[in-house]
């Protein structure tokens, strides 16, 4: 009998649990909370059929008379009406609905890729028998499987853009651009954040400072939006005036920064230094067509005053065009490899140094660079540290060493992808790991750390000079 006894344990038990989850399904669809009654005769029944369909199978074939229901409890109501086998079988509460299987096979489009038939599917049946078909938008769910796709990348530097933005990437790189003046980057959050504003720019002016993120704009949440996009928004006509929700890097309280739009110059090398000073400071903002050209003046014009030493600060440069850095390194390099790449199949592109006029491969350099300087500014970084030609002062860099193309779609709208990922000449990998520097300085307060960041690498370069004397001394 031990065998009959477990059965009508777990047939109760059955019962339990049925009639709970009916109780769950009245308390989620709203319904008043009632306390559970006791399981009837009929109910517990059910419960046993169901949950031990198997056991009693197995028991009838033993036996020639089939198990006895199990007993309802003491205090079940004594009067409660039979239910016949149907009945008893369908609860009240709603289950699973039937399963309904296709047909006839999917014909899935020509093109398409096997990997993606279900997801054809999944739209062929919502399209023919969802409810709400009728008021389906075909652009919001192609931009919502578009973004789905990219998100399970985990890759922020691919992002879908959309017609109306397409066009705002060309503008870069044009000599000026009308906007607030601030690099940014997606971080891995999906946050807009401000590697650096443009000196002089509307942007730094307001208050804008390196490391902030951008969480509104004009009161729209732009988490999840795309870079290009994030961008577009924040761009518009001089004059006119854009509000952005900002968090401060170190800070947790959130701040409302109104900014006025005006023209923006894209100017690369600013000279920082008085000229004939012994060691010259050189920033670099970014890395356009003319951005080689100018640097080679720059530094040419330091050295004809005096100078006999250089400072090149990429600090805050967000990077720019590929073959700008190629041509900004090669003037430091006399020969050699600058960087390469390796794409989605793993073939590699070297890039090596352009021969030309402007060799400037003797001149004593230091760079500085932190935690902001990305993409073209690492590469600077990376083959320069590489071939041991200058020495790095800083922070690591920001870690931003992907290879990114935009292709047009046929909807009008664009994707920005990743295509490959750099690697300096020794194959240190840039992407999200950044770059060492040779000498880290930092400090708690951003301008004191600024100050002591130029301050050693001048030293740097002092002993430097003072060591070449030395050596044309004794010679």
């Amino acid at each position: 009998m031990p065998y009959k006894f477990d059965m009508k344990r777990w047939s109760l038990a059955a019962a339990s649990v049925a009639l709970l989850a009916f109780t769950a399904c009245q308390v989620e669809d709203g319904a008043d909370a009632q306390p559970a009654p006791e399981p009837t005769q009929a109910a517990a029944s059910a419960a046993s059929s169901s949950a031990t369909s198997e056991s009693t199978t197995s028991q009838a074939t033993a036996s020639s008379t089939p198990p006895a229901p199990a007993a309802a409890s003491s205090d079940a109501a004594p009067s409660a009406p039979a239910a016949s086998q149907s009945e008893a079988s369908a609860p009240d509460a709603p289950l699973l609905p039937e399963l309904i299987p296709p047909e006839k096979p999917l014909e899935v489009p020509e093109g398409v890729p096997e990997e993606l038939a279900v997801v054809w599917e999944v739209w062929s049946l919502l399209a023919a028998e969802h409810v709400d078909r009728a008021t389906f938008d075909p652009e919001v769910f192609t931009e919502a499987s578009i973004r789905g796709m990219l998100v399970a990348l985990n890759d922020p530097h691919t992002n879908y853009v959309r017609s109306e933005v397409f066009n705002i990437e060309n503008q870069d790189m044009r000599g000026q651009f009308e906007g607030i003046g601030a690099h940014v980057s997606m971080n891995a959050d999906g946050r807009l954040v401000v590697v650096a504003p443009i000196a002089d720019s509307p942007a730094e002016k307001a208050g804008i400072r390196p490391g902030d993120i951008i969480l509104e704009v004009d009161g729209e949440n732009i988490l999840g939006a795309s870079l290009i996009e994030a961008v577009s928004k924040i761009r518009g006509p001089r004059g006119s005036t854009v509000s952005l929700l900002v968090q401060h890097v170190g800070e947790v309280e959130k701040v409302i920064i109104e900014v006025e739009r005006g023209v923006i110059p894209l100017q690369s090398v600013i000279l920082r230094s008085e000229p004939g000073q012994r060691v010259a400071h050189i920033r670099m903002t970014n890395f356009y067509n003319d951005t080689a050209d100018k640097l080679a003046a720059t530094v040419r014009e330091a050295l004809a005053s005096g100078s006999q030493g250089i400072v090149l600060d990429v600090r805050d440069n967000p990077g720019g065009l590929l073959s700008s850095v190629v041509d900004v390194t090669s003037l430091f390099l006399e020969d050699g490899l600058i960087l390469y790449e390796v794409d989605g199949e793993g073939r590699r592109k070297d890039w090596e140094v352009r021969r030309g006029d402007d060799v400037l491969e003797n001149v004593p350099l230091v760079i500085l660079a932190n935690q902001f300087s990305a993409s073209a500014s690492e590469i600077l970084v990376g083959a320069l540290q590489d071939h041991d030609r200058a020495t790095v002062v800083g922070k690591t860099t920001f870690g931003k060493g992907s290879v990114n193309i935009l292709r047009q779609l046929d909807n009008g709208a664009g994707l920005f992808l990743t295509f490959a990922r750099w690697y300096t000449p020794d194959g240190r990998l840039i992407d999200r790991n950044g770059l060492e520097p040779d000498i880290e300085v930092t400090h708690g307060d951003s301008q004191q750390e600024d100050v002591r960041q130029l301050e050693r690498a001048i030293e740097i370069l002092e002993a430097e000079l003072q060591r070449r004397a030395s050596l044309r001394t004794a010679a």
